[in-house]
C-alpha cells in the first residue's frame, strides 16, 4: 500500500524546491552584478579615454592659433 504524504512532508519538499530556486536566483543576481560591474568599469575607461581626447584637441587648438599668430592668419581683434 503506497503512503500517504503527510503535511510534515509535503511542505519540507515545497521548502526544499523554494530554497533551489532562491540558490538559482542568487546565482542569478550574482551574475549580473558582475557583468553589471564590468559594464561600469568599460564605461570609465570610455570616460577617461574621451577626457584625454578632448585635453589633446584643446592642445591642438591652442597650436593652431599660435601658428595662425605667428603666420598673421588672424585678424587683430582675435
Amino acid at each position: 500500500m503506497a503512503e500517504i504524504p503527510t503535511v510534515a512532508d509535503l511542505t519540507l519538499e515545497m521548502l526544499r524546491q523554494m530554497r533551489d530556486r532562491n540558490q538559482k536566483a542568487d546565482l542569478e543576481l550574482l551574475d549580473l552584478k558582475m557583468r553589471a560591474s564590468a559594464q561600469e568599469d568599460h564605461m570609465a575607461g570610455i570616460v577617461t579615454t574621451l577626457a584625454g581626447i578632448s585635453h589633446r584637441l584643446d592642445r591642438i587648438d591652442e597650436r593652431l592659433g599660435r601658428i595662425e599668430r605667428r603666420l598673421d592668419l588672424v585678424d587683430a581683434r582675435s
